[in-house]
């Protein structure tokens, strides 16, 4: 058992669309949080502006926990479009997505980071597919850039069921990448209509280093995407979900991701407290 408290709370920095580090320090701070996850590759085409970020946060107090890289080539159009672009599926991009993952962990390693999330791709869901062997194959070449700085690669939840995800851990234990581990993001399951987040946390829950903080509704026409909404105001049982964790004993970042919303800093504002009222509720 361990109490969660707000001082477990952080933001992803995409999720406030800064316009550059200073920006990102002023709207954490208007949330009155000090703990920010990285996107390490987000700003591929605006080289420059955001170097000193590290710096500029450490001035206000604020401290990077985690970072996040993304795959090239993702179309979020539709949930069918992710199927075939996203992750290190596609063997097109390959390449350069295992380039990209060597140069996040390098930037990791100077930051001082341990913690690294991505999405792998939709993950096959019996080890006979014959995609299972290449896609776990290029998850321990991934695995091995971060198990060289002494850190973690963290697979996010949403494109699989929790039973193929720890299928999948398993696999990849066993040819030696232990360092996989998972970030558990609750409003994915729901947004791809993919599993049911709390059972899922249930299964998942010795294997999370970090949590996502998103609320969601599911679709209402199959193949389609649900919605994503003001965390408390959607489908996430979050008093059941921090008593997972709570028993669990768990020790990671609540870390809030917002992808929709004309006012992030609003919306997550709103959720922080939805959040805190269901920690104080578990711990009471």
């Amino acid at each position: 058992m361990k109490t969660q408290t707000a001082d477990q709370i952080g933001v992803c920095s995409w999720s406030l669309q800064a316009t550059g580090p200073q920006d990102l320090a002023e709207k954490v701070k208007t949330l009155g949080l000090t703990k920010v996850q990285l996107g390490l590759t987000p700003h591929r085409d605006d080289p420059g502006t955001w170097e000193g970020t590290q710096e500029i946060l450490g001035e206000s107090g604020i401290s990077i926990v985690s970072g996040m890289f993304s795959t090239i080539g993702e179309d979020y159009t539709t949930p069918e479009t992710i199927r075939v672009t996203g992750g290190v599926v596609p063997d097109e991009h390959w390449q350069r997505n295992r380039e990209t993952a060597e140069a996040a962990a390098a930037l990791a390693s100077e930051m001082g980071l341990k913690l690294v999330t991505t999405h792998a791709g939709f993950l096959p869901h019996e080890p006979s597919d014959p995609d299972f062997d290449k896609l776990c194959g290029r998850i321990v070449e991934i695995a091995q850039f971060y198990a060289q700085i002494g850190g973690f690669l963290l697979l996010e939840t949403g494109q699989e069921s929790a039973d193929t995800l720890l299928a999948f851990l398993g696999e990849l234990a066993k040819r030696g990448a232990s360092n996989v581990t998972v970030n558990f993001d609750p409003a994915n399951l729901i947004l791809y209509d993919m599993d049911e987040p709390i059972e899922a946390l249930r299964k998942l829950v010795s294997h999370v280093q970090q949590v996502h903080v998103k609320d969601a509704r599911r679709p209402t026409v199959k193949g389609q995407w649900g919605e994503e909404v003001v965390v408390g105001t959607g489908e996430i049982d979050w008093v059941a979900f921090v008593r997972i964790l709570t028993e669990a004993g768990y020790q990671g970042d609540y870390i809030f991701e917002r992808e929709a919303g004309a006012d992030r800093v609003g919306d997550i504002a709103k959720g922080i407290a939805a959040l805190q009222a269901a920690m104080e509720e578990v711990a009471s």
